[in-house]
């Protein structure tokens, strides 16, 4: 079991890695779902931790529709990620009648076939994700996994989808099913039983009190590692 956490700035990077976490998903605005950082924060965190960092590449929260301009920015951002050395991403675009937004993938694909994409939880907002999944497989060379809680508000409910995924994933070799969306330390046991992934994303669960404000705690996030394997 691969634990990915959220962090916001260098010295929750740093205390991440030292609580065993096996990757980062570094965000600013978290708020609002989780924005595009400054250039100074990703480039303080790629310097600060040795653990894969995926940068979130999103310019804003309104929905994952992307005009021309809007593309220009995020092809300038993922520039800058692989300028500092950095080579992940998180990344997700649709189209109006929410289907993937292949166009939009491509442009971003296409400035280095060096980029770890991780296409986010845009997925979620697609009805038919078995068929999604297929066609994201056409680009798995680039698109490592996909960040989803299986089309549900969480992924408590979504347990039974997220296993056909993961099934499918295993059956036709795709991108990897990374699980995200109220995971906590009670309920993980559950869902991994259900689920049987190998990856495993966590936000406020791991945190204080729950809160994004709050340092991570320690006994959750041990409680959680204890049950890799």
């Amino acid at each position: 079991m691969r634990i990915e956490v959220i962090v916001q700035n260098e010295q929750e990077a740093i205390q991440a890695e030292k609580l065993g976490a096996a990757r980062l998903e570094l965000v600013s605005a978290i708020d609002e779902g989780g924005l595009t950082p400054s250039f100074e924060i990703i480039k303080q965190v790629l310097n600060s931790v040795t653990i894969p960092v995926q940068v979130m590449i999103r310019p804003h929260s309104r929905d994952f529709f992307y005009s021309d301009l809007e593309m220009n920015t995020i092809i300038e951002d993922v520039k800058n990620v692989l300028s500092l050395g950095g080579h992940g991403i998180v990344f997700g675009a649709l189209t109006k009648d929410y289907t993937i937004d292949e166009t939009a993938l491509e442009k971003v694909m296409a400035v280095s076939d060096q980029l770890d994409i991780t296409f986010h939880r845009a997925f979620d907002e697609i009805d038919d994700q078995l068929s999604a999944y297929k066609l994201l497989t056409d680009y798995k060379k680039l698109v490592k996994r996909i960040l989803t809680s299986g089309g549900h508000e969480d992924c408590l409910r979504g347990k039974h989808d997220l296993r056909k995924l993961v099934e499918l994933s295993k059956e036709i070799e795709g991108p990897a099913i990374l699980c995200g969306g109220g995971l906590t330390s009670t309920n993980i046991k559950e869902i991994h039983q259900t689920v049987e992934a190998n990856e495993y994303h966590f936000g406020s669960g791991v945190r204080k009190d729950g809160s994004y404000s709050e340092g991570f705690d320690k006994r959750v996030v041990e409680q959680i590692t204890a049950l890799e394997g």
